[in-house]
């Protein structure tokens, strides 16, 4: 499984001209899955995204988590995490997790950060999607749990 996280001060996903999901500050959360995910991944990453402490404290230090500061989460899948362009110019997806595997992990995840308090917001998993992120700081992680993509299960 692997994130990429932006603090934002605002974010948003609009689908077919509907914004389907909008916060205010918190975290953006690009969100893909491989072949070899489970849910044990998916309740770690979920309890780590929650736990981060990177809003800035009085300080002026990263000390505080979503929670001191209200803050809610923009999930969007994005099977693209997994593409591998080091050979030609067309990216390879085969380490993307397929729709059958990756959808039940997706709700999953976005179930588990739900059950720990925040105000979640969702894309829509497989849509075409407009997301708006205004990046505060700017702040960016990759977070990644779970096995080396590169050593596929063939299933």
């Amino acid at each position: 499984m692997r994130i990429v996280l932006q603090r934002v001060s605002r974010a948003s996903v609009t689908i077919a001209g509907r914004v389907a999901g909008r916060i205010e500050r918190g975290f953006c959360l690009l969100v893909g899955f491989t072949h070899s995910d489970t849910a044990a991944e998916v309740d770690w990453m979920a309890e780590k995204v929650v736990g981060l402490r990177l809003f800035s404290d009085a300080d002026g230090k990263m000390n505080l988590g979503l929670s001191e500061v209200d803050g809610g989460l923009l999930v969007i899948s994005q099977f693209t995490l997994y593409g591998d362009a080091a050979k030609g110019r067309r990216p390879s997806f085969v380490d993307a997790a397929r729709p059958e595997v990756a959808v039940p992990l997706y709700e999953r995840f976005l179930a588990q950060l739900r059950s720990k308090g925040p105000v979640v917001e969702a894309g829509e998993f497989g849509a075409d999607m407009l997301v708006e992120i205004h990046n505060d700081g700017p702040v960016t992680l990759v977070l990644e749990r779970g096995a080396d993509p590169s050593v596929r299960s063939e299933k």
